[in-house]
């Protein structure tokens, strides 16, 4: 799971490796306050749910600061 960040399609998708880094941190630190996961976490680390999150388009990096598809 973690080695799909260097996918260049999925940094490309987001908008490049920094805005990626920037939606990870903030969705992990949605997380840890007690956020629910839009995936079926499983067996998954934190780490490992945010990559999903993002692979499976249900959170991508916007500017307008509301970052997943739901408007939550």
């Amino acid at each position: 799971m973690i080695y799909d960040l260097k996918n260049e399609d999925l940094v490309n998708r987001v908008g490049g490796r920094f805005k990626l880094a920037a939606l990870i941190q903030r969705r992990m630190r949605e997380l840890m306050m007690g956020a629910r996961p839009l995936v079926e976490p499983g067996k998954m680390t934190p780490m490992e749910i945010v990559v999903k999150e993002i692979i499976d388009g249900k959170i991508e990096a916007n500017m307008s600061g509301s970052h997943d598809k739901a408007g939550n």
